[in-house]
C-alpha cells in the first residue's frame, strides 16, 4: 500500500466555561482533528485490507501530536480521548475500522502510554455527515465524569471515495459533572478500567 493521500485537515477546539452553572476558572478544552483521506478501497471489495493500517500509523501520530499542541501542548493536561471515522459512500464500514490501531495507539503513545481503551464510532455517510465521537478518561474507562462526546463533520467531506479519520481529546471532566462514579483522583491504573 501507499501513504494516505490527504485532501484537507481541520483542527477544532472548544473552550467551555459553564453549562448553565457557575463559571469555571479554567475552561474545559474539547478538541478534535479531522483528516480527509482518499480511500484506496473505494468502489470495490478488497479481502486483504489490513496492510493499510501500517501505512496509517504515521498519520495517526501526526494527528495526535497536532491535537495535543492545539490543546496547549502539554500531554499531561489531556484527560479524555476518543476516535472515529466517517466513510464515503463508495467505501464500507470496515475501511473505517482500520483506524482503530493507528489512531488509538498513536494517542496512547503520544500521551505517555495511556491505559484505557480508546472509545470509537464510525459510519458510512455522504458529504456533510456529522458524527459524535465518544470520549472517556485516558487511564480508566469507569471514570464517569469524563464520559463525553464531541460532534464533528465537514461541509465537503467525505466524498464517495474518501474517509474522514478523527481523533478527539479533552483536558478534563465535563463542566459541572456530578453524576457520581469513580473519581479521577482515585484511579488505580491497573487495568485501564479503574
Amino acid at each position: 500500500m501507499a501513504a494516505p493521500e490527504i485532501r484537507k485537515t481541520l483542527v477544532q477546539v472548544e473552550e467551555i466555561f459553564h453549562e448553565g452553572g457557575p463559571r469555571a476558572e479554567t475552561p474545559l478544552l474539547r478538541g478534535a482533528i479531522l483528516s480527509v483521506v482518499k480511500n484506496p478501497f473505494a468502489g470495490r471489495y478488497e479481502p486483504d485490507i489490513q496492510p493499510w493500517m501500517e501505512d496509517l500509523k504515521p498519520l495517526g501520530m501526526a494527528m495526535a501530536l497536532r491535537l495535543i499542541e492545539a490543546l496547549g501542548g502539554d500531554p499531561k493536561r489531556i484527560e479524555g480521548y476518543g476516535k472515529a471515522a466517517i466513510i464515503g459512500q463508495a467505501g464500507e464500514i470496515e475501511h473505517g475500522a482500520l483506524w482503530h490501531a493507528p489512531g488509538g495507539y498513536a494517542m496512547r503513545e503520544a500521551l505517555g502510554e495511556a491505559k484505557a481503551i480508546v472509545p470509537s464510532s464510525k459510519k458510512v455517510g455522504t458529504v456533510g455527515t456529522r458524527l459524535d465521537v465518544p470520549i472517556t478518561h485516558v487511564n480508566a474507562a469507569y471514570v464517569r465524569s469524563h464520559f463525553d462526546a464531541i460532534e464533528v463533520g465537514l461541509n465537503d467531506a467525505p466524498r464517495a471515495d474518501e474517509i474522514v479519520f478523527i481523533l478527539a481529546m479533552t483536558t478534563g471532566a465535563r463542566i459541572h459533572n456530578r453524576a457520581g462514579g469513580l473519581p479521577a483522583g482515585e484511579i488505580k491504573g491497573e487495568d485501564g478500567l479503574r
